[in-house]
């Protein structure tokens, strides 16, 4: 029989559980996921997640990126099965059943429909990494997940470009839903950003801010940007597995919480502490930047005037998302972690980042800048 202090201690025990942050706590039972995919950015930090919570994996993927991640002797628990979703799944026949799917690596609608139809009555649930690109528009603040989508004229395209990226993925999630009603979870992420990012396009900034000098900051320190730490977006993708949650979310920062204004001087006081030299910001506005032909986005990353048909830049909603369970790290943990990353990188590598303008030209817009306000130099 349970006396009153037996009850006590074992209520105790598990408040102290539930005030564990999610990553951290074992799941209550442990399942079984198939990754299509996962060596490349986002997968890895899924792989990581669900094993720390006592989850059995199977990866399947063609064996070319990154081959070496899950390798050595610490990931024997990890399956890795090869084949190419295109071609080839015949490692994925039989009957062989898994309780949710975490498909990473579909861009074309015939990708999603070949892996439902082989899979469907063998899985309980298949979780979609889609995009908010897929949306037509982006002029309207607070915009949600009922938002109209992409249309392609061509629904059979089968290039991927960055004109038609978003309505194949719009498509994706189609496929997906008609293959296996009720059972789908589609996941919007905005930029993914964080240590492991080979795209440099939110790298630039703590990267930048650890060469010091005169920073050349876009538009006001006002201006509205969103991303989603790959930590946390996996985190929340394993959270609907976890607890079956199915439909469609948003992944992306709070709406209209984030600016310039913070990521940048962030970015600052990381890389100071990490004994980077000293950095000056400089706000350069909107207009006098397209006059010099520096673009939003790939010449200054995480960064578009939220004007005109970009009215709700940085301000779509996650709202849905945080309800079931997305959470995010703090800002300054996801500088820090990804300047690390980027200091680890081999010199060549740094020499020729992918995003960002290059140090010469961000001096002459600079001094361009500085000519037009009378005060050269600064």
């Amino acid at each position: 029989m349970t006396d009153r202090r037996d009850f006590l201690v074992s209520a105790l025990a598990g408040l102290s559980l539930l005030a564990l942050p999610a990553h951290a706590r074992k799941a209550a039972k442990p399942l079984k996921i198939l990754v299509l995919g996962g060596t490349g950015f986002l997968g890895p930090q899924f792989v990581e997640a669900a094993r720390a919570h006592g989850h059995t994996l199977t990866l399947f993927n063609r064996g070319k990126t990154n081959p070496e991640r899950f390798a050595d002797e610490n990931y024997r628990d990890v399956e890795q099965l090869h084949g190419d979703r295109k071609t080839d799944m015949s490692a994925l026949e039989g009957d062989r059943r898994w309780d949710a799917v975490l498909d990473t690596s579909a861009y074309l609608p015939a990708d999603v429909t070949r892996s439902t139809q082989l899979l469907g009555k063998r899985v309980g649930q298949y979780v979609l990494v889609s995009t908010i690109s897929v949306y037509a528009k982006n002029d309207t603040p607070g915009q949600d997940e009922s938002a109209a989508l992409i249309e392609l004229p061509d629904p059979n395209v089968t290039e991927v470009t960055g004109e038609t990226y978003g309505g194949l993925k719009a498509l994706c999630e189609k496929a997906a839903h008609a293959q296996m009603p009720g059972r789908v979870t589609v996941v919007r992420p905005g930029l993914i950003v964080g240590p492991g990012d080979h795209t440099d396009r939110f790298t630039y900034w703590p990267a930048r801010a650890d060469r010091g000098g005169e920073i050349l900051a876009p538009g006001s320190a006002a201006d509205p940007t969103q991303f989603i730490d790959v930590r946390d977006l996996a985190a929340f993708l394993l959270t609907t597995i976890e607890r079956r949650i199915v439909g469609i979310y948003n992944a992306d920062a709070p709406e209209g919480k984030l600016t310039m204004g913070a990521l940048l001087p962030t970015c600052q006081d990381v890389a100071r502490d990490m004994k980077a030299p000293a950095s000056r910001l400089t706000w350069v506005p909107a207009d006098f930047l397209e006059a010099q032909k520096v673009s939003p986005w790939q010449d200054m990353p995480a960064w578009i005037p939220a004007q005109g048909e970009y009215a709700g830049f940085g301000r779509l909603s996650s709202a849905k998302a945080r309800a079931a369970g997305l959470t995010y790290r703090p800002l300054r943990d996801t500088v820090r972690d990804t300047l690390v990353y980027w200091r680890g990188l081999p010199e060549e590598r740094r020499a020729k980042p992918k995003a960002g303008l290059s140090p010469v030209r961000e001096a002459e817009v600079l001094k361009a800048w500085h000519l037009r306000d009378g005060a050269p130099g600064g």
